[in-house]
């Protein structure tokens, strides 16, 4: 966009400060994001970013629920005395005409300002050290959170439902709109998926049954959703706007089953696709210290389950865009979804023979 269309959307919020520069910031995938410069150095610099409204389609529900939970966990940090606050927790910016809102919309399109945390980084190699700083992080996010007196909303409906992923799966089944369900190699997988579809589904039939609470999750769990200072110290956890109502098996699954894979998820070498059970162990370590008192009993032994969940459910998502003529992500060659499919198949394989180390190792820890 232009600067001066930036500055105008800018000139909605109540900023302090001088605007010097407006610059992109990062390579994010959903969100436009912008540095916006002040000249005084007394006042801080900002963030802006477009929302991707076709992603998060009720951005008002998005803001409402990054505001309950940021204001949550500032209360927290004060009440406890913690220092430097402004770098642990986001501060979103609200409007000039309305404190009440935290966005404006121009030209269609939904904005948003939040406070530049200075002198801290992102950091996008996965490894032990990092891997525990995550557990520990999203761990310690959701027990901020876990007394949080608000009903927040869902901003991306059935976005971990594994019901609702088979049932996407069957219904592309039934169509075959792109003649590639009779394809041996498809079939073959059905079979590896129908095998395994009562199992994967207990989470939903333990919520309906009362004994797996939903949670306010983060949704999505990686390394760099982190903020951490110059001494390697986490900050806060960022990018909230997949923060809803969930099961904790989305937050710890979810990072596993990208962190702990030895190759990318599209690595066409399934021979090479193999669960790291070093970030396993370091992530669980963290994790279980920081969440570990709040957690019932049932989340904490259904946590393997977890670790295959995602892996499981990314395979049927995989092999519904194959199914359906590669229509949601992009392919660079005819079979590429279902290569990225059979990864996160051979992913599951892998991890189901870690089974009986990953319960040894939980039981080990939770018994400290």
């Amino acid at each position: 966009m232009e600067q001066n269309e930036l500055r105008d959307i800018v000139s909605r919020f109540a900023i302090s400060g001088t605007i010097s520069e407006i610059k992109p910031l990062g390579e994010g995938l959903i969100n436009d994001t912008y540095l916006v410069k002040t000249t005084e150095t007394e006042q801080p610099d900002y963030v802006l970013q477009r929302v991707n409204h076709v992603v998060f389609p009720d951005v008002d529900m998005v803001m409402r629920n990054i505001q309950a939970v940021t204001s949550h966990i500032r209360a927290k940090l004060e009440a406890a005395g913690t220092t430097d606050i402004e770098r642990k927790v986001l501060r979103f910016i609200p409007l000039k005409e309305d404190s009440e809102k935290l966005y404006c919309v121009v030209g269609g399109l939904y904005w948003r300002i939040m406070i530049f945390i200075p002198n801290a980084i992102t950091k996008q190699a996965v490894n032990p050290e990092s891997s525990y700083a995550a557990g520990l992080a999203f761990g310690n996010f959701q027990s901020m959170l876990a007394d949080i007196p608000v009903q927040l909303g869902e901003t991306i409906k059935d976005f971990h439902n594994m019901e609702f992923r088979l049932q996407q799966l069957r219904e592309v089944i039934a169509l075959d709109p792109a003649g590639r369900v009779q394809e041996p190699q498809v079939q073959e997988m059905l079979r590896q998926i129908d095998q395994r579809a009562e199992e994967m589904c207990k989470a939903e039939r333990m919520g309906r049954e009362g004994t797996l609470p939903k949670r306010v999750c983060h949704c999505d769990t990686k390394v760099n959703n982190m903020m951490f200072d110059d001494q390697d110290n986490v900050l806060c956890v960022i990018d909230l706007d997949t923060v809803m109502p969930n099961y904790i098996f989305s937050d710890y699954g979810d990072f596993l089953r990208t962190a702990a894979n030895c190759v990318a998820e599209d690595c066409p070498d399934m021979d090479q696709v193999q669960f790291r059970s070093d970030i396993f162990e370091a992530f669980t370590e963290g994790y279980l210290q920081s969440a570990g008192s709040f957690l019932l009993p049932v989340e904490v032994e259904n946590l393997p389950y977890a670790t295959a969940l995602f892996p499981y459910m990314q395979c049927v998502r995989f092999l519904w865009d194959y199914l359906s003529g590669d229509k949601y992500w992009k392919c660079q060659y005819p079979t590429h979804n279902f290569v990225r499919a059979n990864n996160q198949l051979h992913l599951l394989l892998s991890i189901e023979a870690h089974f009986p180390a990953m319960k040894a190792f939980i039981a080990e820890k939770m018994s400290k």
